[in-house]
């Protein structure tokens, strides 16, 4: 019924056997998916994988995920609307792994030009971010800001500009669709705290630790967004 794959675009390639399976009518509508962990045992791939794959047959309307229950063919599949089915970009956990690997060392060489009118813009940020944790839209404007402002401080216009690129593939429906389930004000408060270590060790002058705060803080993005569909998202304080 399933079969291994090869290491190439895995999550893409997981949703079309998925959808394969779905349109020659083997996974009938309303019956439940094997869990997660199965299905990356089947796969031979990550569970991070399998829910990436699960996020595009959500969107294209072919599954439906409930949260703490576990995920479900659609009663009525329906032809997918806006999504590109050949995209080449990555997919969430992917662009979150860039970002990690990019953007510690952003922040490494930001420690190493700091200067007071940076951090008095971060701090700025900082403090609208904290009043608007309960406002989605306006949390994440607050965390895109505060990226782009860290690679600001290095004064070079074109990383500045490809750090804000690479933070708004997160507007992609697959990624809207997966924060969806895992984001909100909890999520925000954990990245407000990460934020402001980040930002003590860049206004320390401190280019390891800098590096480190970042590294740690896009890596807990990356497990906050991979936890189990057939688990109830946990509310970390």
């Amino acid at each position: 019924m399933f079969v291994a794959l090869e290491p190439r675009r895995l999550y893409r390639q997981v949703a079309e056997q998925i959808r394969v399976l779905i349109d020659t009518g083997e996974l009938k509508p309303g019956s439940r998916l094997p869990p997660e962990r199965e299905l990356a045992e089947r796969f031979s791939v990550s569970r991070p994988t399998v829910r990436e794959a699960l996020i595009v047959l959500e969107v294209e309307g072919r599954i439906q995920i409930r949260m703490g229950s576990g995920v479900y063919i659609s009663s009525a599949p329906r032809q997918p609307t806006g999504v590109l089915p050949n995209d080449e970009g990555g997919g969430p956990l992917e662009i979150l792994q860039a970002r990690c690997l990019i953007e510690s060392g952003i922040a490494e060489e930001a420690a190493r030009l700091v200067t007071p009118d940076g951090i008095a813009r971060i701090d700025l940020l900082l403090e609208r971010m904290e009043q608007s944790l309960n406002d989605g839209p306006v949390a994440l404007a607050c965390d895109r800001d505060f990226h782009t402002a860290i690679a600001d401080i290095i004064g070079n216009s074109a990383l500045k500009h490809f750090t804000g690129l690479i933070y708004d593939t997160r507007m992609s429906p697959y990624f809207t669709k997966l924060a969806s389930y895992f984001e909100g004000p909890h999520t925000w408060k954990l990245a407000l705290e990460e934020h402001r270590v980040i930002r003590d060790a860049i206004a320390a002058g401190d280019p390891a630790a800098a590096r480190e705060a970042m590294r740690r803080h896009l890596t807990l993005a990356q497990k906050r967004f991979s936890e189990s569909f057939e688990e109830e998202p946990t509310r970390e304080h």
